[in-house]
């Protein structure tokens, strides 16, 4: 038996942060994560680090370039012989990214003096934690507070059944090591346009099924119009609407019948097939007998806007509760538990919580849609810059999309920003923080912004909102 102040089960973007800095705040602190790469090898950093966010940025810059090269660099005077991609070093490299960054995790969590072990974490009653080592060993350990961080994993489609090399979840479609000259993705959220987006660059013809009848529903309908224009310019062939009936591997090739609500029944064959419709909670054998803590019928576990499950200092945060499935919103959870359970002073703005798409043009939003603000009745006006009025952007051969500023007409309040274009992911921060800070439009005319620079149409957006903007003609 080993007693702690503080156990966090996950070691992902929710749960290292969470125990850094209950490690920052001087108490005794273990943080158990369970992650297992193909080859066995244990990990910390989740999918996150692991599957997710850091290998899936590394194919996409890699594949951006291979584009670039040979689609942009003859406008620049670049004169190049045939461009070809070697994929086992792009995946080298990938690994090597991935490799360097989850093993820094391990020294981070001991620099702050946390105790870090590898293997499956069980809350039982009474705030003890079961922790079965991956050589089968088994130990228990107690604490004064324990935060749930297990994370979430790729939901399954019973259509579809994963075979691990023809078709395969996001993870796999990340471990290509050839690039497949058919490729069927379905899900044309988040997951699937950026992967999508890597092979279609590499090569492949890509071919996306979205079982919604809209294009990114959960972004500004300016923006998701926008992109849908961009994304099937580059070739990625998106349909709208249809349900995936079966798919079967045959003599190699994938065989997959759908509906798109016109017809019964339709076919495509592909080389390969993604399947990432979505993320659901990994919260299964997380919960011993007798523990209190509740898990909905989504698999979720309930807590309050403190991220506390209701059971005496047991918390949950990140993919595992209720909100966006983000690594920046859980590791800000688990950071703002941390200082709770150490008595300090935390807060999480859900309002101010960013969203971004890394596909070319990148696509980021904070706050509300256009939508979502006319649904409110609240009185509005919006801004619009379209970034071929930036010289920047133009140097760049960067004009595609526009930033989009949405403010309240009474007291000029920033509702919400959407910009898509060249890093629009960066280019958030700035609206981020001034949200934050509930800053009105007038306050972003009058910042200055360095010329010549991208950030520039989020001032001439703020600017267009009230029709004083100066490089473009006001409507």
């Amino acid at each position: 038996m080993s007693d702690y102040d503080v156990i966090v089960i996950g070691g992902g973007p929710a749960g290292y942060p969470a125990a850094i800095r209950a490690g920052q705040n001087r108490l005794k602190v273990v943080c158990i994560d369970e992650w297992r790469n193909y080859d066995g090898s244990a990990t910390f950093g989740g999918t996150c680090l692991n599957a997710g966010c850091i290998p899936s940025k590394a194919l996409l810059e890699s594949s951006e370039l291979f584009h670039r090269a040979q689609a942009e660099f003859s406008v620049h005077g670049i004169k190049t012989g045939p461009v070809a991609m070697d994929v086992a070093a792009m995946q080298r490299r990938k690994a090597g990214i991935v490799r360097n960054m989850t093993g820094s995790i391990v020294q981070l969590l001991k620099a702050a003096g946390v105790t870090a072990v590898q293997g499956h974490g069980k809350l039982l009653a009474g705030r003890k934690v079961e922790f079965t080592a991956h050589d089968g060993s088994v130990m228990t350990f107690s604490s004064k507070h324990v935060v749930l961080a297990s994370g979430s994993q790729p939901m399954p489609l019973k259509t579809a059944a994963l075979d691990g090399t023809h078709i395969v979840d996001s993870w796999g479609a990340l471990e290509f090591d050839a690039v497949p000259k058919r490729l069927g993705v379905i899900g044309a959220g988040v997951i699937g346009l950026e992967l999508g987006s890597v092979w279609r660059r590499l090569g492949a013809d890509v071919v996306v099924l979205e079982a919604m009848p809209t294009f990114l529903p959960i972004a500004d309908q300016q923006l998701a119009k926008e992109a849908m224009k961009h994304f099937r310019r580059q070739g990625l062939d998106i349909r709208l609407g249809t349900k995936v009936l079966g798919a079967t591997v045959t003599q190699g090739e994938v065989w997959v019948n759908y509906s798109d609500g016109t017809v019964a029944s339709q076919s495509l064959t592909v080389d390969k097939l993604v399947v990432c419709i979505g993320r659901r909670p990994h919260t299964a054998d997380l919960l011993g007998e007798g523990t209190g803590v509740v898990i909905d019928d989504r698999g979720l576990i309930k807590v309050n806007d403190h991220c506390h499950t209701g059971v005496e200092n047991v918390w949950a945060v990140g993919d595992c509760v209720r909100g966006p499935m983000l690594a920046h919103k859980g590791k800000e959870e688990g950071i703002a538990v941390a200082d709770r359970i150490a008595g300090l002073y935390a807060h999480v703005n859900y309002e101010t919580i960013p969203s971004v798409i890394y596909t070319a043009p990148e696509i980021a939003w904070v706050g509300q849609t256009e939508e979502q603000v006319k649904a409110s009745g609240r009185p509005y006006k919006v801004g619009c810059f379209p970034f071929i009025a930036s010289g920047r952007a133009r140097a760049m051969e960067s004009s595609q999309g526009f930033a989009k500023l949405l403010a309240a007409r009474d007291d000029d309040q920033i509702l919400g920003v959407h910009i898509i274009g060249s890093m629009a992911g960066e280019l958030i921060a700035e609206a981020v923080l001034a949200m934050e800070y509930s800053a009105s439009a007038e306050d972003l005319q009058r910042t200055i912004h360095a010329h010549p620079t991208l950030s520039e149409a989020l001032h001439e957006a703020a600017l267009a909102a009230d029709k004083r903007a100066i490089d473009m003609p006001n409507r």
